[in-house]
């Protein structure tokens, strides 16, 4: 698969009814990312170590129709606390799923490991600032909001990641914009079309090492590293302005998640807790055709490819 011209990247917020915003905890070194809709929503879950907040109301059979926003946060389960910032804000618009009483926001979250002893972990006040600073400008990219202490190839140990971030792009098909936005925290190495390694395990020589090599002794490629399980996590969204309906969104979400297999050596580790939330901003829910379901399913698959790299660039 060939990466997008730069005359096909674009961004998420290109398409309409998403906008972005970002914030980090004081001190720097973790944060948080909101993408406000409403939409309808799916998620696929392709990790064993997924950290996640009300993703069972992007179920089908969930009363909800709608999310309201989808927030990607860095402090591990301890970062599910920024949603509630989150909720806080949606309050202030008035949004959210009608009750008797009054509308509560419907807020998926999901998380990354980004932890360290003397770093801060995103809670209510990033989740606010997320939501007062989102834009339908261009996404800002690299070592932002959710991405903000995320590494790559953490296979090799801690002391031999390369950074990673968050990055997003789009493209048009069919008359319809489809966009993506990933946080990239892998354990793995990212990697180009043709193979090449962007950012990895480093080799103490300036370069990276060999993403596929074996991994001895129980431990890192040195046999040092340790591998604990819940510490690594790619994190993805891919929206669309196309009518498509709850189901085919689970679909979308699914065929998008190749893009991860494309991208990242290893993948669908024991130790990551990947997921892909796929949605949809328009107003009314149809029926995809088949071929028209293919077509939003290569094009999100292309965007998520392109914004795991342009995430660690």
């Amino acid at each position: 698969m060939s990466p997008l011209s730069s005359d096909d990247v674009g961004s998420l917020t290109d398409v309409d009814g998403i906008a972005v915003g970002h914030a980090v905890v004081p001190g720097g070194g973790s944060g948080c990312t909101v993408v406000l809709g409403p939409f309808r929503g799916a998620v696929e879950i392709v990790g064993a170590a997924t950290g996640s907040r009300e993703l069972h109301t992007l179920e089908p059979r969930h009363v909800v129709p709608r999310a309201d926003a989808v927030l990607l946060t860095g402090g591990s389960a301890y970062g599910l606390g920024a949603a509630q910032g989150v909720m806080r804000w949606m309050k202030t618009q008035g949004r959210g799923y009608a009750t008797r009483v009054e509308p509560v926001p419907i807020v998926p979250a999901a998380v990354i490991y980004d932890l360290a002893a003397d770093r801060e972990k995103p809670g209510p006040q990033e989740g606010w600032r997320a939501c007062e600073a989102a834009t339908t400008a261009p996404v800002e990219e690299g070592r932002v909001g959710g991405g903000t202490g995320a590494t790559v190839g953490n296979l090799g140990g801690p002391d031999r990641t390369s950074p990673g971030g968050l990055g997003s792009a789009s493209l048009e098909v069919q008359g319809w914009r489809v966009g993506a936005l990933a946080v990239v925290n892998a354990l793995g190495s990212v990697v180009a079309a043709d193979g090449s390694v962007v950012a990895g395990v480093r080799d103490g020589r300036g370069g990276f090492m060999d993403p596929d090599a074996p991994i001895v002794r129980g431990g890192g490629l040195d046999g040092k590293g340790g591998l604990t399980g819940g510490e690594n996590t790619t994190l993805a969204v891919v929206a669309t302005d196309a009518p498509a309906s709850q189901v085919q969104l689970g679909q979308l979400a699914r065929m998008a998640c190749a893009a991860l297999a494309l991208r990242i050596r290893p993948v669908y580790t024991p130790f990551d807790g990947d997921l892909i939330f796929a949605l949809s901003t328009a107003p009314d829910e149809g029926r995809l055709s088949g071929q028209e379901l293919l077509a939003l399913g290569v094009g999100a698959r292309r965007a998520l490819a392109e914004s795991i790299v342009r995430g660690v660039q």
